[in-house]
């Protein structure tokens, strides 16, 4: 009859030796599981053997003619095949992953996110991350990149906050909010003015499909007296919003990358010393964080601020 083995391997079991040692509590017969498992019989025996120094305990008693399991083996093998069998299930999760990964991810952008620095270098991050993947862009208006990002329509976004609650975040840049005036607007040539400034100025509106809480934030209503602010024409996309403002149909307030994204004539772009930065993101649904694309997006923005230079990327 065998004995506890001298030492114990310092080394854990594979699982590579827990299929053998399954193999073998079902045939309790070494030729007979060799030949299973299509190796030698010796093999079986050595790797069997390491396996019990490994654990430390003896899982086998052997005469010249029977094989039978010890106290310790009965009680091992149903760890044994919950492990193996765990191994199986996690194999089975990262195969789908990388399937996955192999896949398709969706990204929206609002106004000139697309063309931004950090756009460019999450893509990239991306790309050298999961080469497999095919990202597809989508430009989206005022009332689509919120609500399509909400219902799941993209998988994520580059975008403005703020957003809804059910909505996860994470920072990229800061940059100042102008006032964007009408190039007959009589402060339109100053150098700065203030929110009291623009007091009984007209602020276009949008669509009621887009969440207030959004709006609010760059009408920067109510203003810091308390008044509200008087509303204008709705618009719906940059396009418009910039002819009504050429119009002198209403104003309203940009990021300061506007200056160089959407030059347009009839249009000026003005300080506002009092006004608060605005802020760009990446955006996901908190229930989505999870999914494989989204995962792999918020990872290469990850990688992206964390290289060198990051921080001296320009908002604009």
């Amino acid at each position: 009859m065998s004995t506890v083995p001298d030492s114990v391997g310092p080394a854990e079991p594979s699982i590579h030796q827990l299929r053998l040692f399954l193999v073998l509590c079902e045939e309790l017969h070494f030729g007979r599981a060799a030949a299973r498992l299509h190796m030698t019989q010796s093999a079986l025996s050595r790797q069997i053997q390491d396996l019990e120094r490994r654990l430390g305990v003896v899982l086998f008693s052997r005469d010249s003619r029977t094989v039978f399991l010890t106290d310790a083996g009965r009680a091992l093998t149903v760890e044994a095949r919950a492990t193996v069998e765990a191994m199986g299930r996690l194999r089975v999760h990262a195969d789908q992953w990388a399937r996955t990964l192999a896949g398709h991810v969706v990204v929206g952008t609002i106004g000139a996110e697309a063309a931004m620095p950090y756009t460019h270098a999450i893509l990239e991050h991306l790309r050298a991350r999961h080469p497999r993947i095919t990202v597809e862009i989508r430009s989206l208006n005022f009332t689509e990149h919120l609500a399509q990002l909400l219902s799941g329509d993209i998988d994520i976004a580059f975008l403005r906050p703020p957003v809804p609650p059910t909505i996860e975040l994470l920072e990229l840049a800061t940059e100042p909010r102008v006032a964007c005036l009408a190039a007959t607007d009589p402060l339109a040539d100053r150098a700065e003015i203030s929110l009291a400034d623009l007091a009984d100025h007209a602020f276009l509106d949008v669509p009621p499909e887009v969440p207030r809480v959004w709006w609010d934030f760059w009408a920067v209503d109510p203003r810091p007296d308390g008044t509200r602010v008087r509303y204008g024409p709705v618009v719906a996309d940059m396009e418009g919003l910039l002819l009504a403002v050429a119009r002198g149909e209403g104003m309203c307030f940009l990021p300061a990358a506007a200056r160089d994204f959407f030059p347009r004539p009839g249009v000026r772009y003005v300080d506002v010393v009092d006004l608060s930065p605005s802020v760009s993101a990446l955006g996901w649904l908190t229930q989505h964080r999870h999914r494989p694309g989204v995962q792999a997006m918020r990872e290469a923005a990850a990688a992206a601020m964390a290289a060198p230079g990051w921080g001296h990327i320009p908002s604009r």
